[in-house]
């Protein structure tokens, strides 16, 4: 896994590493997978994706063009040639995706049942939706739709603590805690 330090970041937010890792195992992404990562900010989970997927293909859907212009530069830095970046605000830009054996969600602009709907669409049978939610309501909508929609589903929160230094002392550096739930076709 890449160190965050190690990405071009700006101002766009980012999955951390930790964040990023339990995302991708929970994608069960294998060396040939179709897979989308929709709100790809600055395209860390899509390049870490691509390193898993070296036969397959990452299609990054992301509507703002700072972003975009960051995950171009991060694809570049990483040399991972199978990411397709689509500039678009999601659940546009999806329609023409092919069979898909994962998705990622990591942002989905208040969008998120028009875009499950295509993605569920799109799904292989055993194909796996990620989603990432930093609120409760998208957790709970998230939530709403497996269930309203009959998908077998795992859900946890993860509360990422790492240790900054200053001077003799060590401080706790609380991130954002993060909803994961997991979809299964």
């Amino acid at each position: 896994m890449i160190d965050d330090e190690k990405f071009i970041r700006g101002e766009v937010p980012m999955t951390k590493q930790e964040t990023r890792i339990l995302t991708l195992a929970k994608a069960r992404i294998k060396s040939d997978s179709v897979v989308v990562d929709v709100g790809a900010g600055t395209g860390s989970i899509s390049v870490e994706a691509a390193l898993l997927a070296p036969n397959g293909k990452i299609f990054a859907v992301e509507r703002k063009a700072e972003a975009v212009e960051l995950i171009k530069r991060n694809v570049e830095k990483f040399s991972v040639g199978n990411v397709e970046i689509i500039c678009a605000e999601a659940p546009d830009g999806l329609e023409n995706l092919p069979e898909l054996d994962a998705a990622i969600i990591g942002g989905s602009g208040g969008k998120l049942e028009k875009i499950l709907d295509i993605l569920c669409e799109k799904l292989k049978i055993s194909g796996r939706i990620v989603l990432n939610a930093i609120t409760i309501q998208t957790a709970a909508a998230g939530l709403a739709y497996f269930r309203a929609h009959d998908i077998k589903y795992d859900a946890f929160q993860v509360q990422i603590t790492r240790l900054k230094k200053i001077r003799a002392h060590d401080m706790n550096q609380v991130l954002n805690p993060v909803w994961i739930i997991t979809g299964e076709k």
